[in-house]
C-alpha cells in the first residue's frame, strides 16, 4: 500500500473539492432560469436570440397599507340566527386564494390625495374634463338628516385634519372602484420613477401631467410609445441587457414587461368571499388541519367587551351599543367614538386587519344575490364578471381613451361619471365570437349568470326566448291556453325589486349600527351608484405564485 505525503493528500483533498463545486454550479446552471431545461438552449444571451428569463425574482412583496391572507376552505355564512328573515346567507363550503388586502380602512387623508391629483390633471376649469373630478367628490350630504344637526359634518368631515385618518365615507360602490383603478397606476408609477425607468413626471419642464399625458399601467405594458404620445424624454434608463443592438443613446436597455415581476397586480374591491374570510380569520382556532369552533366576530369569544385585565369591559368595536347610546357614558367611553373612529384604533385580527367588525361597512366587488350559487362555482365565488378585451382600431392599433372619444354615463341619480379616464387603453366586451367553442364562458356579460338568462329558465332548449315567455310575471289565469297550450295572455302587473344587476353587497357593522351586524357573515346591499354616511371601503389584489405562507406544505415521502 502507498501511503501519499501530506502535500500530496492536501492536493487531492482540494482538487475533490473544486470538481465538486464545478459539478454543483454546472447542475445549478443547468437546472436555473439561465439555461431551458428542456431545450438548453441559453436565456438573455444575445449570441442565443436574447431571450428573457427573470433570474432575479425572489417573490411579491407585500404592497404598502397591506398584510397577506393565506387562503383556504371555510365555511361561508350565518353563525347566530337570521332575525332579519332574508335567508341570504345559508352556509357554504368555499376554497379561497391567497391574497392581498388593506390592513385598514382607506381613508380621507389618502382619497383627498386621490382627489387633488385628479383636479390637477383634469382641471375642472377645462371644459373637456369638468366631469371628471366632481365624479369622484364623496357626497358629503349624506351626513345631513332631517332630524339631527349634522350640517357641519358635512363641511369638515372629508378635509379637515382633524378627521384626516378617519375612514372616507359617503363614497358609492362606483367611486371605490374607480380609487382602486388610480391606485394601480400611482403605484407602479412610483414603482418605476424609484427604479429611474420614469422620470417624475411631475418635475419635467418639457411635459405637461394633463389630460390623456398621465401614466398608465396598461398602457406602458402594451407599448410605452403610446404615453404621452411617445415623448421619449419622459423615461430616464431601462433595463440593463446584454444585448447592445437594441441599446440607445436616448433610453438604454429596454422597457419593463410583465415577465420582469416589477409591476404591480391590479388593485381591487375584495370579493364578499374574500372579505368574510379575512374578516372570521378562523385559522385562529385551528388545531392542527381542524377548526375547533366557528366564530361569531372577527375576534375569539362571544362577546364584544375586551377580557384582558388592562382594558376589561372597553368594546373591540366601534358600533351602537343600544338606542340612543353611541359611546357610552361622558368620562367612561366604551368605544372612544360617536360616529366614526380614526382607522386603527382598536385591536386587529389575526391577520393584522383593522375594523373589520364597526367603524364603517365596507364595500365589496359582488353584485348582490340572494342565492350564493357554489354548486356553479366554489372557488374564489365571485358575482359580477364582465369580460373585456383591448380595442382595436381598423388599422390594426390600440386606441387608447382620448378627449376625442371619452365617453361619460348618467347614473340614476343624476350624476355624470367617466366611464375610462383619459390615457387608459379603450375596452370592449368581448363577443360571442371571442367565446366561441369555450366550455369556461359563453359571453361577456356574466352579472345574472344563471340569475334570468336563458340557460336558467324551463325554455333551456329554445333558440331564443320570446316576449311570451317570461320567468318572473305570472300569467293571468283568467284566461284560457291557446291550442299550442302556451299561455295566451300575461297580467299587465310590474313587479319591482331593489335587486338589479347594479346592487352591491357590502359587509360589516358600522358605527350606527347594533351589535348583530358586527357578525362577518352579514350581508347587505345598495345601488352601486348611491353613498351614505356609514360605508366605507378597502382595497385588495392577488397574490402571485405559492399558495401557502409559512404553514404546513405537503412532503412527498421516498418508498
Amino acid at each position: 500500500m502507498i501511503r501519499l505525503s501530506n502535500k500530496t493528500q492536501l492536493r487531492s483533498l482540494i482538487m475533490l473539492i473544486v470538481l465538486t463545486l464545478f459539478l454543483t454550479s454546472c447542475s445549478n446552471f443547468e437546472g436555473s432560469n439561465k439555461v431551458s431545461s428542456l431545450t438548453g438552449w441559453r436565456f438573455n444571451d444575445p449570441t442565443q436570440g436574447n431571450f428573457l428569463s427573470n433570474q432575479d425574482y425572489i417573490g411579491q412583496e407585500t404592497p404598502m397599507g397591506m398584510v397577506v391572507v393565506e387562503g383556504g376552505t371555510f365555511t361561508m355564512g350565518h353563525v347566530q340566527d337570521d332575525v332579519m328573515g332574508d335567508w341570504n346567507s345559508t352556509p357554504k363550503r368555499v376554497q379561497i386564494r391567497t391574497f392581498f388586502m388593506d390592513e385598514a380602512e382607506v381613508s380621507n387623508n389618502e382619497y383627498v390625495f386621490y382627489l387633488q391629483w385628479l383636479e390637477k390633471v383634469f382641471p375642472p376649469s377645462n371644459p373637456k374634463y369638468k366631469h371628471i373630478y366632481s365624479s369622484a367628490l364623496p357626497d358629503t350630504l349624506s351626513w345631513l338628516n332631517t332630524l339631527s344637526n349634522n350640517e357641519l359634518l358635512t363641511e369638515n368631515y372629508l378635509r379637515h385634519p382633524a378627521y384626516a385618518n378617519y375612514p372616507v365615507v359617503g363614497v358609492s360602490w362606483l367611486q371605490a372602484n374607480d380609487y382602486c383603478k388610480w391606485r394601480t397606476n400611482r403605484v407602479n408609477e412610483r414603482i418605476l420613477n424609484e427604479r429611474g425607468i420614469l422620470k417624475n413626471l411631475f418635475d419635467l419642464d418639457s411635459i405637461k401631467v394633463e389630460g390623456e399625458n398621465n401614466f398608465n399601467t396598461d398602457t406602458y405594458l402594451a407599448n410605452p410609445d403610446l404615453l404621452f404620445s411617445g415623448d421619449s424624454t419622459i423615461y430616464g434608463r431601462g433595463i440593463r441587457t446584454n444585448n447592445p443592438a437594441i441599446d440607445n443613446t436616448e433610453f438604454g436597455g429596454r422597457h419593463v414587461n410583465s415577465s420582469d415581476g416589477i409591476i404591480r397586480p391590479k388593485f381591487r374591491l375584495p370579493t364578499e368571499s374574500e372579505w368574510e374570510y379575512a374578516a372570521k380569520s378562523i385559522s385562529e382556532t385551528r388545531e392542527y388541519s381542524n377548526i375547533k369552533s366557528r366564530k361569531k366576530y372577527p375576534w375569539l369569544g362571544k362577546y364584544t367587551r375586551d377580557t384582558n385585565n388592562r382594558y376589561k369591559g372597553d368594546q373591540l368595536a366601534n358600533f351602537k351599543q343600544r338606542k340612543g347610546d353611541y359611546s357610552g357614558i361622558s368620562g367612561w367611553s366604551s368605544d372612544n367614538a360617536a360616529i366614526t373612529n380614526k382607522i386603527k384604533s382598536y385591536k386587529p385580527n389575526i391577520y393584522g386587519l383593522y375594523d373589520m367588525a364597526g367603524n364603517v361597512a365596507e364595500w365589496v366587488a359582488d353584485v348582490y344575490r340572494q342565492d350564493i350559487n357554489t354548486d356553479a362555482s366554489d372557488f374564489n365565488y365571485y358575482r359580477g364578471n364582465i369580460f373585456f378585451k383591448k380595442a382595436i382600431s381598423e388599422d390594426g392599433k390600440l386606441v387608447t381613451v382620448t378627449f376625442d372619444n371619452i365617453e361619460y354615463d348618467t347614473l340614476q341619480n343624476g350624476r355624470i361619471v367617466v366611464k375610462q379616464l383619459p390615457g387608459s387603453i379603450k375596452k370592449v366586451q368581448i363577443t360571442p365570437e371571442d367565446a366561441f367553442m369555450r366550455t369556461n364562458y359563453s359571453m361577456s356579460d356574466n352579472v345574472n349568470i344563471t340569475d334570468g338568462d336563458k340557460k336558467s329558465t324551463r325554455f333551456y332548449d329554445a333558440t331564443r326566448l320570446s316576449k311570451n315567455q317570461r320567468m318572473y310575471n305570472s300569467p293571468d289565469n283568467s284566461e284560457t291556453k291557446n291550442n299550442t297550450g302556451e299561455d295566451s295572455k300575461y297580467d299587465k302587473k310590474v313587479r319591482n325589486t331593489l335587486v338589479s344587476d347594479h346592487t352591491r353587497v357590502y359587509k360589516g357593522g358600522s358605527w350606527r349600527d347594533r351589535e348583530y351586524w358586527m357578525d362577518p357573515s352579514q350581508r347587505r346591499y345598495l345601488p352601486e351608484f348611491m353613498a351614505t354616511n356609514y360605508i366605507g371601503f378597502r382595497c385588495a389584489t392577488d397574490k402571485l405564485g405559492a399558495h401557502t405562507i409559512n404553514g404546513k406544505t405537503p412532503k412527498y415521502m421516498p418508498e
